[in-house]
């Protein structure tokens, strides 16, 4: 998989006192992204499709480029991943399909005591990985803390610190995947948050592709993947 860390790092060594936007985010971070929007989009970045890419702009139009889908306006993505949505707690959910709104609460449909049993069968019914579910930060912050504790500890004994370690890394992933704790609340929300990730799963016709669309599909994902200021991220914030 290509990544974007020579190009960032090259970038901001030549022109750091003009870059004015993202020259602060860790190029690691900024590779992560790039791999959820080729997993979004459905497409895979050659070196090539990266050579001149030096702003968020650019990555955009790289975006569309690699589609190579015949542009449409007529379609919201992100409307019809609400659809997508109800058609699924439909078959999975027993619920008035009148009560199924943007505005609906997750937490109203997916009760915690059968919440991962449902939501895989939505899952299922959609096709893809809605990626909902999170342990508490609680619980994560503290299996982080015992971690790194242990990692220290291995200078000291191989035994505790090896063991603290594999417990750690264990809770961890445990904790990942029987975690109950919903990254959105609202449906409305999650068919945002589906329609960035999936876009080309959520488009109604997947031979077409809104090139406004795929821009603001980009930033979105910046913005919620780097915690950034919606502000920040503009086409013309350079990397």
């Amino acid at each position: 998989m290509v990544s974007l860390s020579e190009f960032v790092l090259k970038i901001n060594s030549k022109n750091d006192n003009q870059v004015i936007n993202l020259h602060n985010v860790d190029p690691a971070d900024i590779d992560d992204v790039l791999l959820k929007i080729q997993r979004s989009f459905d497409i895979r970045f050659e070196q090539a499709d990266l050579d001149h890419v030096k702003t968020l702009g650019n990555l955009s139009d790289a975006v569309v480029k690699k589609l190579k889908d015949r542009q449409s306006d007529n379609y919201c993505t992100t409307q019809h991943a609400f659809y997508m949505l109800r058609n699924a707690i439909n078959v999975s959910v027993d619920v008035n399909k009148e009560f199924i709104k943007p505005q609906t609460k997750l937490s109203d449909i997916f009760p915690r005591d059968t919440r991962l049993q449902v939501i895989a069968e939505i899952e299922n019914e959609l096709g893809f990985k809605m990626k909902l579910l999170a342990p508490k930060p609680a619980i994560v912050f503290t299996l982080s803390l015992i971690l790194g504790v242990s990692l220290v500890g291995l200078y000291f004994s191989l035994l505790f610190g090896g063991i603290g370690a594999l417990l750690a890394v264990t809770g961890l992933i445990l904790a990942n995947k029987f975690g109950k704790e919903m990254q959105v609340k609202t449906l409305g929300e999650l068919a945002e948050k589906i329609s960035r990730e999936h876009y080309r799963n959520c488009r109604r016709n997947a031979q077409t592709v809104n090139r406004h669309e795929v821009a603001e599909k980009v930033k979105q994902l910046f913005t919620h993947e780097l915690y950034l200021e919606p502000q920040v991220v503009r086409r013309e914030a350079k990397f």
